[in-house]
C-alpha cells in the first residue's frame, strides 16, 4: 500500500492519520508541496491520497502556484475510485477540486469544540465510527460551499461543512482529528507567538482544555483515521 501524503506547511504532522497507517504497513510518500516539491500527474503510482492543513488559504495561487494542481489531483485519485482525505485546507482543496466555491475568512474555530453528525452519516463508513457527538480540535476560519453529489456528514456550530464524502471513498473533514493531543501539544509550542496573539487566553487555559476534551478527541479522532484506512485499496 503506498500513500501520497501532500503537506502545505510546516510541522503539519500526519499525527492519528500516521498511526492508522503504519498500523495498516503502508509506504509514505511525503511531498513537501510549499517548499516546491513536484506532485505526481496523476493516481497511477499511489494507492490513495492525503492532503494536509495549512496556514494558506484555498485560493492562495499567487504566493502557492501549486494549489491549482493539487486540487485537481484529488479528482483524479477520486476518479480513479481510490481513497482520499483532505484535512481542514485538504478539504477545501478537495471542494475546490470538486467544483465547489471557497468561503474566505469567516468566524474562526480554534481549539477543542464539539462536532455533530447526521443522519446520513448513520451508513458512513467512516463517520459511523465515533460518537452521534464528540469534540475535536479545529483551526480554521475558511470553508466551502457542499460540492455537487457530496453528502454532508458532520457540522458543528460555527461550521455547517465539517465533513463530507463523494462517491466510494473521497472525504473532507474540516477539523483536525489527526490531531491528537501530542501533536496539538506541539503546536502550541512550535506556534506559540500566533496563538498567543490570535486567540488570547487559550494557552493560560490549555491545561483544562485537554483535561475536558484531550482524551475523548483523541479516541474520535483514531477511530476516524482508522476507519478511513480501512477504505484504500491495494
Amino acid at each position: 500500500m503506498r500513500v501520497l501524503v501532500v503537506q502545505n506547511y510546516q510541522d503539519t504532522g500526519l499525527g492519528q492519520v500516521g498511526r492508522a497507517l503504519a498500523e495498516a504497513g503502508a509506504a509514505i510518500d511525503m511531498r513537501q508541496a510549499y517548499l516546491g516539491e513536484a506532485l505526481p500527474a496523476d493516481a497511477s503510482g499511489h494507492d490513495a491520497l492525503v492532503v494536509l492543513g495549512g496556514d494558506q488559504n484555498a485560493l492562495a495561487d499567487a504566493t502557492h502556484p501549486y494549489l491549482p494542481e493539487l486540487a485537481q489531483l484529488t479528482k483524479r485519485f477520486g476518479d480513479a475510485d481510490k481513497a482520499v482525505l483532505g484535512i481542514c485546507l485538504g478539504s477545501q482543496l478537495v471542494a475546490r477540486g470538486y467544483g465547489a466555491d471557497n468561503i474566505l475568512g469567516r468566524t474562526p474555530e480554534f481549539g477543542w469544540h464539539e462536532v455533530t453528525r447526521n443522519e446520513a452519516s448513520e451508513a458512513d463508513p467512516v463517520l459511523a465510527s465515533v460518537p452521534f457527538r464528540f469534540p475535536i480540535f479545529h483551526w480554521h476560519s475558511d470553508t466551502f460551499t457542499l460540492p455537487e453529489n457530496a453528502i454532508r456528514l458532520a457540522s458543528s456550530d460555527v461550521t455547517a461543512n465539517q465533513a463530507f464524502r463523494i462517491g466510494r471513498a473521497v472525504y473532507g473533514i474540516q477539523f483536525h482529528f489527526e490531531a491528537d493531543t501530542a501533536l496539538v501539544e506541539e503546536w502550541r509550542r512550535v506556534f506559540h507567538d500566533q496563538i498567543a496573539s490570535n486567540y488570547p487566553g487559550w494557552l493560560d487555559n490549555y491545561d483544562s482544555y485537554v483535561a475536558r476534551d484531550g482524551a475523548a478527541a483523541d479516541a474520535a479522532g483514531l477511530a476516524l483515521a482508522r476507519a478511513w484506512v480501512a477504505l484504500i485499496q491495494r
